[in-house]
């Protein structure tokens, strides 16, 4: 997935993202690379410019926490930057595989949640699970699988992303941060070894080396049928399955954002009814349902078929990337 020289590469990329300005140095306007140069990172971390040099090279293996902390603050890295430097430097990696089989009792829980939508995510940004509201938010999408693949690869993301730039930089930045925490992911591998051979622009941002987990924010997109809506993000960490995330999308009593989803509720139990479940007029129709068809070659199909409601965990293994 990376460079044998994984430290390297990423001072490399984060250098290059720091404007001397941002740094308190002068700028003579007349460089010829991005960012600081290495004598200018090396001043700044109180190090010496031979010892940076030989740090980015891969010639020195072995930086001290003090050193790499100070590095941190030269190139004014936030915490989770700056985590992912000492992950690399004091070669500090998490030795927990990252979950795919979602918990029958998280499963319960999104039972209980009718009138949001939330959906479990993968470390590779796989849905492994999702409820009837979170289906009809992403059902304008050709497959409901994954958020890097749909957001790169399907051409109607442009149109359900009302900034598409800011959520593809965030994607990729969370992906970034799922990497650090399990560098040996093959599924995140594949994931990005698919998407840098398929969309430039994920190739570009992944090159950024940015590594931001998303745990909030606010969203902003169009749906063809309720319209804008305006919801707010968390994403819980579930941690009895090491790279799970619990995803709930919801909206302030009384706002544009909550009537908004009414709507779509209404409209995921109308989709239920016409997939000819049978107790889709009840309270159980909002049950989560398994993503992934066990018997597909790359574990990422569509939901243009009919879905029981019934909640199920994931055990099969995920494919390739494909557009």
């Amino acid at each position: 997935m990376e460079s044998e020289n994984e430290l390297g590469a990423y001072l490399r990329a984060r250098r290059a993202a720091v404007s001397p300005g941002d740094a308190g140095l002068p700028d003579n306007g007349s460089r010829r690379v991005p960012g600081l140069r290495r004598d200018e990172v090396a001043l700044l971390a109180g190090v010496s410019t031979d010892y940076y040099i030989r740090l980015e090279q891969g010639r020195e293996r072995h930086p001290s926490e003090q050193v790499l902390r100070a590095i941190a603050g030269a190139l004014r890295l936030d915490d989770a930057a700056a985590a992912h430097l000492f992950r690399l430097g004091l070669s500090v990696f998490g030795t927990a595989a990252a979950a795919t089989t979602v918990a029958p009792e998280l499963l319960r829980l999104m039972d209980g949640m009718r009138d949001v939508p939330a959906f479990v995510i993968g470390a590779a940004q796989d849905v492994l699970a999702a409820n009837a509201m979170a289906r009809e938010l992403y059902d304008g999408f050709a497959r409901y699988d994954n958020l890097l693949r749909m957001i790169f690869l399907d051409p109607y993301a442009r149109e359900f992303y009302a900034d598409w730039d800011r959520a593809a930089r965030i994607a990729v930045g969370n992906l970034r941060a799922s990497a650090s925490q399990f560098p040996y992911d093959e599924r995140i591998e594949r994931v990005v070894g698919g998407l840098s051979l398929r969309s430039p622009a994920f190739a570009g941002l992944w090159a950024r080396y940015e590594v931001r987990p998303r745990t909030h924010e606010d969203k902003h997109f169009r749906h063809p049928r309720v319209g804008e809506l305006r919801l707010h993000f968390e994403a819980l960490a579930v941690t009895s399955a090491p790279g799970q995330h619990l995803s709930v999308y919801s909206a302030e009593p009384g706002s544009a954002g909550a009537n908004s989803l009414v709507l779509l509720r209404r409209l995921s139990k109308q989709a239920t009814s016409d997939s000819g479940d049978p107790d889709a007029d009840s309270e159980d129709a909002d049950e989560p349902v398994d993503q992934h068809d066990p018997d597909s070659t790359d574990g990422m199909h569509g939901t243009d078929g009919p879905e029981t409601p019934t909640a199920r965990s994931i055990t099969s293994a995920e494919g390739d990337i494909r557009s």
